[in-house]
């Protein structure tokens, strides 16, 4: 670790250390009128489960640079979601407690410029210990819901059936059903081949006629999804299923030997897909079949408005503008606004924003951090003619679950308008 990481580390470690502290103060405010014995147990507890989590951020600092340990997405991802565990209700708590102590600070200000008679009556309880308690109470809702996130809400597919209207879509094609799926990021299970398994039985259960997967088999390495060919081989439908590459399939982000071992890993992901029985787009298109009328199926390689731009649409879309219906996979949606709108692609899927893996229904509309990030984030948008389709995320990657934004196996169901 350079001089400059060791410093920015040890400077961290105070922040959180102060955070403690005051957090801490929080908790003792809040629990000062309970008995001795649960506040012995509370801070016994509370500093057991703080120096536990300082040492293994400690660890991972000074032990986590190798590369090959930098593999291991699962571990690091557990450690993600440990750490948030415990420090999202301590930042609930210095927030609420920093309030009393503002309190006191006013009220303090308050008797010294205007000194008088104090007139307490009808106060039961102090409003800085009220406020510390309610603190208390509502750090349980960040507890519970990583909680959740990671154990429960990752692992509860939403099935999304979305009627997709054309008045281009040729008869024959009226009534078919394709399942899209994105951003798996098999390294993220650490082996578990569960919640990849249970995704396949629910797709296959959907009967569908065509599977397409628009992105982010991986997190970075092609290994990650050797474990899971088998069970993804099982994924079939008459008219074949297909993919194309996410940001994160190229490998760009970790450091490589050598630009030939990023090649390698590149290409042995490619032949992964075609082992899982997945044909891969690249730049290219293919003409669906049926009752003697055709459409055309485009895959473009990665192209974001703030990501990788390999992707060549103008090649991918070459020799397809006789075809009257034409969906095109593109895992990035800023794709769309920036690209594809004008050419006459009709339906474009999308994938890569996760839904941030975060969301909270109010009535009837769900809101996410995704939406301050990206124009079109989740679901079907429609401008003019041209239709796009974001997919919420078979997976999920950095923090090892969802809330309240669950897995999604989209199911679009096609039909003329």
């Amino acid at each position: 670790m350079s001089p400059a990481a060791l410093r920015n580390f040890f400077i961290f470690l105070l922040v959180l250390i102060a955070i403690d502290l005051y957090a801490y103060k929080g908790v003792n405010t809040a629990l000062a009128n309970h008995g001795v014995v649960l506040r012995r147990m509370v801070r016994f507890l509370y500093w057991v489960i703080s120096i536990g989590l300082l040492g293994m951020i400690v660890y991972v600092g000074f032990n986590f640079r190798d590369p090959e340990a930098r593999r291991d997405h699962s571990f690091a991802f557990s450690m993600v979601a440990l750490f948030l565990l415990f420090f999202l209700p301590k930042i609930v708590m210095v927030v609420f407690h920093g309030l009393d102590d503002l309190l006191h600070l006013v009220r303090w200000v308050w008797d010294k410029l205007a000194p008088g008679p104090v007139d307490a009556a009808g106060e039961g309880i102090d409003r800085a210990r009220f406020l510390s308690q309610l603190g208390l109470i509502i750090s349980v809702v960040p507890f519970a819901g990583v909680l959740y996130g990671v154990t429960k809400g990752r692992r509860n597919f939403n099935l999304a059936r979305v009627p997709v209207r054309s008045e281009k879509l040729p008869a024959a094609f009226h009534g078919i059903r394709i399942v899209q799926i994105s951003d798996m990021h098999l390294g993220s299970y650490g082996g578990d081949l569960s919640i990849v398994r249970n995704g396949v039985d629910l797709i296959m259960a959907e009967k569908p006629d065509l599977i397409l997967f628009t992105g982010d088999m991986v997190n970075d390495f092609a290994e990650e999804a050797e474990p899971y060919i088998a069970e993804l081989a099982r994924l079939e439908a008459p008219f074949g299923k297909f993919s194309i590459l996410g940001n994160h399939d190229y490998s760009d982000y970790p450091k490589w030997d050598s630009p030939s071992a990023k090649a390698a890993n590149l290409e042995k992901l490619k032949a992964i897909h075609a082992q899982m029985g997945f044909r891969l787009l690249l730049d290219e298109h293919i003409t669906l079949e049926r009752g003697g009328e055709r459409i055309g199926l485009l895959g473009v390689q990665n192209w974001g408005h703030r990501f990788q731009q390999y992707g060549d649409l103008a090649r991918t879309v070459r020799g397809t503008e006789a075809l009257p219906y034409r969906i095109l996979m593109s895992h990035d949606p800023t794709h769309w606004e920036h690209q594809v709108l004008g050419t006459g692609v009709d339906l474009t899927l999308s994938g890569h924003t996760h839904g941030a893996q975060l969301g909270v229904k109010l009535g009837s509309t769900t809101y996410s951090p995704a939406q301050w990030v990206y124009k079109h984030w989740a679901g079907l948008y429609t401008e003019g003619e041209q239709q796009l389709y974001v997919n919420r995320g078979f997976g999920f990657i950095g923090f090892p679950g969802r809330v309240g934004m669950p897995p999604e196996i989209t199911v679009l169901e096609l039909s003329r308008s």
